[in-house]
């Protein structure tokens, strides 16, 4: 017997008796089971307020409570104050109730009569403005009222603690990981100055009870000045050991505040301010009920689609001296110039204050979160669904100009993570993976790299090509080699219920070296073969919907859109970013389902009835 035949047995004996786990753990044929980079997207709003929030309960919702608005979002049938049934078509993955901290709960304490609030002498003013023994209207309060709740909120910490437990309680218990992902949370509402300048912010803790509720929410009637709230959540995270983010929005009406180069107090922002924010606001919410905070007509002027869901004459009429100055503050209102102003401050201070990522939520404040132009049931319980809610004043009181049709059926948060979790989506959401949406689920991919070819868009693993050759929506890219270009692989495949694409955008902003900021807007995909002329503009894909039947047909555009492409005007020596906004064709907006529903002969021709539906992606940074 020769010495190899004998090792060819020995080997094959040995074969018989190995355990089959063995053979598994050595070479897996289930190759995809082990991936570790995020393969799924889920659907969430981080910005929902219930009857909690003073401005809600006054505003008729004092029905809704949250665990009504969490079964809500699950998919379960909610009935309404006047009795309707409302359910959502799809449920959602995650949710962030985020009541206002100013007045948490205190309305319904104190309409309920055996409260312990009655006793002091706020309490009690309150009491009577409700109770129709002051002139005051509950409904449409003045000044104050809220002046009252701030002395109440502040000198009542007990029934604070205890309102907030139950708030975190309540996130707990409708917590379940795997399926359905809760997050405590509240809102801060800094509204400084005599225009109610909005700084909002909306707070988001990753962690459970335990945490959560060693702290009370942080009121701007404890502090206006956002730096402060920064320092709120570093207390927090260092005495608890927990992780928490803040998430500003309608940075539209702020008046110029929001992406300000000068501190609250009027300071130049300095290094400590940038590090701060950086760390605490990873994101911006750039769509919502009151409108649409990407960019602005007049800080993109050659921004074909910049004109969307657009709010001026926020928050009150104003005379023209006063209009100019609003129309140069645009570019301290909007997300996309607060980005390239985020370069040249990466430049002269060595941190960017303004490098978020970008998702979208409703600000829903009637416990239903739901973002749909067919079931849209408004931003606050009084302007539900009605025959003549269209030209409706929302706030007849303190802005008379902003009639209910000027509110926008938006948004959603889209969140690439490995799992339905706290951990995975709160990981996702600092990293910045994560994309708005006006309320359609579209799918959105984009990797930035400097090896993706073209076939890699044709492939079915895209995400492995992505991960593997680059760096995702949120990432940085580094190191270009001398004479080369990044490359981006892009794939968005439309709504499974929804409208087909019109197109795909590449929105590309730098900082050159004489220190201008500009951007540039790429047509990157477009649906139906149609190709650029040479001014990069593309015809229109055109328009399907009928507006008597509330309805259009996907006749156009096309349901997927995949492309790798190039920077044909990169330079290594700048700073830039880019991000991506795909764009549905025209469908019905919420205005014109309501006039179907209600049979409205003739709507307004102020009133929009057009709507073409987008998703913006994160940026992808690039620094020299």
């Amino acid at each position: 017997m020769s010495f190899r035949v004998f090792q060819i047995r020995v080997l094959a004996s040995l074969l018989l008796i190995v355990p089959a786990a063995e053979v598994v753990a050595r070479e897996n044929y289930s190759p995809d089971a082990n991936v570790k980079s995020p393969n799924q997207v889920y659907w969430g709003d981080t910005h929902l307020h219930t009857r909690l929030s003073a401005d809600a309960y006054m505003k008729k919702n004092r029905l809704l409570t949250s665990a009504d608005a969490y079964r809500f979002a699950m998919g379960d049938t909610v009935t309404t104050h006047d009795g309707r049934a409302v359910k959502l078509r799809r449920p959602l993955d995650f949710i962030v109730i985020a009541d206002h901290a100013e007045e948490l709960g205190v309305l319904i304490d104190i309409d309920s009569q055996d409260s312990q609030l009655l006793n002091t002498e706020f309490g009690r003013k309150i009491y009577n403005i409700f109770t129709g023994v002051s002139e005051q209207s509950p409904s449409e309060p003045g000044e104050d009222i809220w002046a009252l709740m701030a002395g109440l909120n502040v000198s009542s910490p007990d029934f604070r603690q205890s309102t907030w437990g139950g708030v975190v309680e309540s996130a707990d218990k409708f917590n379940s990981p795997g399926s359905f992902t809760t997050f405590s949370g509240f809102e801060w509402s800094s509204n400084p100055g005599k225009n109610y300048d909005n700084l909002h912010r909306v707070v988001i803790f990753k962690d459970g009870a335990q945490k959560v509720t060693q702290v009370t929410p942080y009121s701007s009637f404890e502090s206006e000045d956002p730096e402060d709230l920064w320092r709120y959540l570093s207390n927090y995270s260092k005495s608890t050991d927990g992780d928490v983010i803040a998430i500003p929005h309608n940075s539209n009406v702020s008046n110029g505040r929001m992406f300000a180069l000068v501190d609250f107090k009027g300071q130049p922002i300095d290094l400590g301010y940038a590090k701060l924010r950086s760390r605490w606001e990873p994101l911006v919410e750039v769509t919502q009920m009151k409108g649409d905070s990407e960019t602005h007509p007049s800080v993109s002027p050659d921004d074909k689609f910049a004109d969307y869901e657009t709010w001026d004459g926020w928050p009150r009429e104003m005379d023209e001296v006063e209009l100019k100055e609003r129309r140069d503050f645009k570019p301290f209102e909007y997300a996309r110039p607060a980005l390239k102003l985020g370069l040249a401050q990466n430049v002269k201070l060595g941190v960017n204050p303004f490098k978020f990522g970008m998702i979208g939520s409703t600000d829903s404040h009637t416990s239903l979160s739901t973002a749909d132009e067919n079931n849209f049931w408004g931003k606050t319980t009084k302007d539900g669904p009605a025959i003549d809610r269209m030209m409706t004043p929302s706030n007849p009181d303190l802005f008379p100009s902003v009639k209910v049709w000027k509110s926008s059926a938006a948004g959603y948060s889209a969140v690439w993570a490995q799992e339905n979790t706290r951990e995975s989506i709160f990981a996702a959401m600092k990293r910045k993976e994560v994309y708005a949406s006006t309320g359609p689920r579209i799918s959105v991919r984009f990797f930035g790299g400097w090896d993706y070819q073209s076939r890699d868009a044709l492939r079915p693993d895209l995400a492995t090509i992505g991960y593997s050759k680059g760096v995702p929506m949120g990432g940085d890219l580094v190191n270009a080699a001398k004479g080369k270009s990044p490359s981006f692989l892009i794939r968005a495949v439309k709504d499974p219920d929804g409208a087909n694409l019109d197109r795909v955008q590449v929105i590309k902003g730098w900082h050159d070296s004489q220190g201008q900021l500009h951007e540039l807007i790429y047509n990157v995909a477009l649906s139906d073969g149609r190709t650029e002329d040479k001014s990069r503009t593309a015809v229109s894909v055109g328009n399907t919907v009928n507006i008597k039947d509330a309805s259009y047909i996907n006749s156009i555009g096309d349901p997927e859109l995949a492309v790798v492409w190039q920077d044909p005007d990169f330079d290594r020596d700048e700073l830039a970013f880019y991000y991506l906004r795909v764009l549905e064709i025209p469908t019905p907006r919420w205005t014109v389902y309501d006039a179907k529903f209600f049979d409205v002969k003739n709507i307004s021709k102020e009133v929009p009835v057009l709507t073409q539906e987008r998703a913006y992606s994160s940026p992808i940074w690039y620094t020299p």
